[in-house]
């Protein structure tokens, strides 16, 4: 994480940021130099090192940033589906609509996995910021099947690693294949039927909620 993100710091930082988000989409992860970052945003080496001690730590904050954008939408999302004839259409739907379809993010994103898949330390690292957030996406599931009556019947971060693939793999399909795949329709179609296939009504639980799967 940045150090100190305050003032002057604060506006480095993100800056920062925006010039890696540049270089990572345009030359890959591995293809980006932290000095390449520097001369796109017009700093020296030492502002990068006086707020990120390698392009690993640049590269998770952009990624806390992204993740806390993502579960913000979801939760509103959440909020608004309350109280609809149909809250989990309704749910994906909102959250279909709110797919920004970032493609600098998703290059971003993608070159890091591999980049992390060569690399032990990033995919340990880089697990245990998706395993963060399939947990969060897992307990809105819960939230939103609990509007129903319907409780989840397997690991609700079983269905955030889903989620997060059902959406990751329809983007790229639709970037490979554009005006072929509507990633959004995929999700509005897909996600429900997951949803209600994974979970049973509340008043037919007699011990709490029977995991079928597990991570």
């Amino acid at each position: 994480m940045p150090r100190g993100s305050t003032g002057q710091r604060a506006v480095t930082t993100a800056r920062l940021l925006e010039s890696a988000a540049e270089v990572f989409a345009e030359r890959g992860f591995n293809g980006a130099s932290i000095g390449m970052i520097c001369e796109r945003g017009g700093f020296t080496r030492g502002a990068f090192y006086s707020n990120f001690a390698s392009k690993d730590e640049l590269f998770f904050a952009m990624f806390e940033a992204h993740a806390d954008v993502l579960l913000s939408r979801l939760r509103t999302a959440l909020e608004q589906a309350r109280g609809a004839s149909d809250p989990l259409q309704r749910f994906a739907g909102l959250v279909a609509g709110q797919a920004d379809n970032d493609r600098q993010w998703f290059l971003i994103s993608t070159e890091f996995t591999l980049y992390a898949i060569r690399n032990p330390e990033a995919a340990a690292a880089l697990a245990r910021k998706d395993e963060a957030v399939r947990q969060e996406i897992g307990r809105i599931f819960t939230e939103l099947l609990a509007t129903t009556g319907r409780e989840l019947v397997v690991d609700p971060a079983l269905l955030g690693r889903f989620a997060v693939a059902l959406r990751e793999g329809g983007y790229a399909q639709e970037l490979v294949e554009p005006g072929n795949v509507d990633a959004r329709l995929m999700e509005r179609l897909i996600l429900p039927a997951v949803l209600d296939a994974f979970s049973r009504n509340s008043a037919d639980s007699l011990s709490g909620p029977q995991r079928l799967d597990r991570q």
